[in-house]
């Protein structure tokens, strides 16, 4: 059988890593598609940095249209990322009636449901196995591997300049600015780095893996974000001495509120007890647990990004997209798991209904009856406390009060928040983070 032809758009850190990894395991790839995969066109913005990666035996343009439109190309990949121009340049490659391989998160995020139903009217594929988590084949475990299931939740570390930042700090009790500037010499952050710390870049990943798990539209204008920005190293440290570790999570569960089902779709700071598996992923790695009604729990773990671990998955989706070229579309893996028209319209929760508990700082001055004061108004507000830490008055007389409650709504939270910061003897904005125990 002749090898499909694939035109590969952009040849930056994962393109050459596509390329190369095709190229040292081409046999390999060969024997488990059933076909050569071959790629024969590149479009790039720095000609002469392709021609030296992919050599003279493949034709190199400027153009990225050049290469959508190219009637002998059977699967386009599209590693250039960003929003417009990567949306029209793979809605072209669907009218033509060619396949498509990406690893741009936001764009499935923000525009996968017109990418889909594009794709569905014309019976190709959009693969997206490197778009979440890089190298770890969280995308196929959701939509195939546990297709018998009904998955109750996921929660993911799937942002490795984050994670990274945050076990510096553990780690050497450094401040947030201090470790982003070493994250960005050592390259896990870029130079503007705000689509990682700010938490959308996870958001983006969390938006496409909760249409997966629940069968919802993608919604990613609905999800609840929070980033490290503001997170401060005296939280992490209180966080240890109560036997907690602090990781940024993208949070997606199917909760019942009020009687009606709906979808909690969040990113935020959370406190993990510290005997948790997710607890202890350091570094830049990634890991998403999965809660399902017949499996139960499993946790996928690995390299979230970098040239090989990415290009693993994209080329995985090369696999199976030349495997199934051939076969009927009806028959094929939907793109998020269930079929078009069985896709639910679950509302998604906004933030001041979901149950979680709460790690709560309070800064004040030590006086007679603050405790009794805070303990009085979550008290009021429903909320009961789990732990305390109060740690020994420092300079002008002021303290920490560290408090752990058990789970409670967001609104009423919010509420005992603002009581407690109207009280003479506190000092300072209430710090909140959210716990999730996982047990």
């Amino acid at each position: 059988m002749k090898p499909i032809k694939v035109g590969l758009l952009g040849v930056g850190t994962v393109g050459a890593g596509t390329w190369h990894v095709l190229q040292r395991n081409q046999e390999e790839i060969r024997r488990r598609a059933g076909r050569g995969i071959e790629v024969t066109m590149v479009a790039a913005r720095n000609l002469e940095r392709a021609r030296r990666i992919v050599g003279e035996a493949v034709e190199v343009v400027g153009d990225p249209f050049a290469v959508v439109n190219h009637p002998e190309i059977d699967i386009v990949v599209e590693l250039i990322g960003g929003y417009e121009l990567a949306r029209d340049l793979v809605l072209q490659a669907i009218a033509n009636g060619k396949h498509v391989v990406t690893a741009n998160k936001a764009l499935l995020a923000l525009h996968g449901n017109e990418i889909f139903e594009a794709a569905q009217a014309k019976g190709v594929m959009v693969a997206f196995e490197a778009a979440v988590a890089g190298g770890v084949p969280i995308i196929k475990a959701l939509r195939e591997g546990l297709s018998a299931n009904r998955i109750e939740s996921v929660a993911g570390i799937i942002n490795g300049t984050t994670n990274f930042i945050l076990s510096e700090m553990r780690d050497k009790g450094l401040d947030f600015a201090t470790v982003l500037k070493q994250a960005q010499e050592l390259g896990y952050a870029e130079a503007d780095p705000t689509f990682d710390i700010e938490g959308v870049d996870a958001a983006h990943k969390l938006t496409i893996m909760a249409a997966i798990a629940f069968g919802i539209p993608m919604q990613f204008a609905r999800s609840h974000i929070e980033g490290i920005s503001q997170l401060q190293a005296v939280d992490i440290r209180y966080a240890e001495q109560l036997g907690y570790r602090i990781k940024l999570l993208g949070i997606t569960r199917r909760t019942v509120v009020d009687g009606a089902e709906g979808i909690e779709l969040r990113v935020h700071p959370t406190l993990i007890p510290a005997a948790r598996l997710i607890a202890n992923v350091e570094g830049a790695m990634n890991a998403v647990l999965v809660k399902a009604d017949a499996v139960g729990t499993t946790l996928y773990y690995g390299k979230g990004a970098g040239a090989e671990p990415t290009a693993s998955a994209v080329i995985a989706d090369l696999v199976d997209v030349t495997r199934l070229a051939t076969v009927d579309p009806y028959q094929r893996v939907p793109h998020l798991a269930f079929q078009p028209a069985e896709l639910a319209d679950l509302p998604i929760l906004p933030m001041e209904e979901i149950r979680t508990a709460y790690y709560l700082r309070v800064y004040v001055q030590d006086q007679l009856g603050v405790m009794a004061d805070l303990t009085r108004i979550l008290a009021e507000a429903g909320i009961s406390i789990d732990a305390v830490l109060q740690k020994e008055p420092g300079e002008k007389a002021r303290t920490d009060i560290v408090i752990i409650t058990h789970q409670t709504r967001e609104k009423y939270v919010n509420a005992a928040i603002a009581k407690i910061e109207a009280l003479s003897t506190v000092v300072a904005k209430v710090i909140r983070i959210r716990l999730e125990s996982f047990s």
